[in-house]
């Protein structure tokens, strides 16, 4: 059975980013601390307990999905946000983007009884269309100690390269034991699926992926968080959930209103009160250096 290679919380990004284009996942350990564990748990319980079970085998009829975690949880976007792993998700998916965008944001709760989820890769989402490019860096946070017994994650070390139609053999399959508070990393290419919970307790983690700023999210931030929210939080929150331009010209919008009434073409950011977006319109030079600010990694603030 092949072993997912673990890494202190500490670990440098170029270590991560080593074993990730190697094996397509691995393991950060100590990540979170047991009072970070119950300030989640606090926060998330009362939605997941209200969470009905999937409606079909893929999803798992004895398991809860559970969304819309950045308008939710207060630590979660400290999840989303941590240093450590949004450094990994730009290095590894900068090399096909301007900016990255969160993806996803789902706590899973595999609960007893739940048998394992097909083997799958995380990219499907699009279809098979993206085989040139990686278009996703993905998380699982362990917010219960992960076990074979009760649905510790099976993933396929060594897996990007297989064709999508390869059925993986159980010799090739392993399993992402850790304890709480630990993160499962891996890409959108390698094989993977939730376990068999054959244990009486939940296996509970916390699904937080990312992806290049020019695709459709797999959650609708904008509807997940809408402006009255996102309005609320940190800039650089409201930029990664997609409040921001993806590129030159992608994802600018012209507020409704009487003739003259408002601005043309402006940046999603105008959307949450940043006025100085104003004249970031399409085609001007404004939106132009606004990107390339971005790009050259210097913020600019209301």
């Amino acid at each position: 059975m092949p072993k997912l290679q673990m890494l202190p919380a500490s670990a440098a990004t170029d270590d991560i980013l080593d074993i990730l284009k190697r094996d397509g996942a691995l393991i950060l350990t100590g990540v979170l601390s047991e009072n970070d564990l119950k300030q989640v748990r606090a926060e998330i319980t009362p939605y997941v307990d209200a969470t009905p079970k999937g409606a079909d085998m893929f999803v798992g009829h004895k398991t809860t999905r559970t969304g819309a975690l950045v308008a939710r949880s207060a630590k979660c976007r400290d999840l989303v946000t941590h240093p450590s792993v949004i450094a990994a998700a730009n290095a590894f998916l900068k090399p096909f983007c301007e900016r990255i965008q969160l993806h996803l944001t789902q706590v899973i709760r595999i609960c007893p009884g739940q048998t394992a989820q097909a083997i799958h890769r995380d990219r499907w989402a699009w279809g098979t269309h993206l085989k040139f490019l990686e278009p996703q860096f993905n998380t699982i946070w362990a917010i219960s100690d992960f076990t074979r017994e009760n649905g510790a994650t099976r993933v396929c070390p060594g897996s990007l390269d297989w064709a999508d139609d390869y059925q993986p053999k159980d010799e090739e399959i392993g399993y992402a034991e850790m304890p709480a508070g630990s993160v499962l990393i891996y890409s959108g290419g390698v094989f993977h699926g939730g376990g068999e919970n054959i244990s009486n307790g939940d296996r509970v983690g916390i699904n937080i992926t990312y992806t290049l700023g020019w695709l459709r999210q797999e959650e609708n931030q904008y509807l997940s968080c809408p402006p009255e929210i996102a309005k609320t939080l940190p800039r650089e929150l409201q930029e990664l959930i997609g409040y921001s331009m993806g590129g030159y010209a992608l994802g600018y919008y012209t507020p409704p209103g009487a003739p003259g009434e408002g601005p043309e073409s402006v940046p999603p950011e105008y959307a949450l009160g940043h006025r100085d977006a104003a004249g970031a319109t399409l085609g001007s030079a404004e939106l132009l250096e606004s990107i390339s600010a971005e790009i050259r990694g210097e913020k600019k603030t209301a």
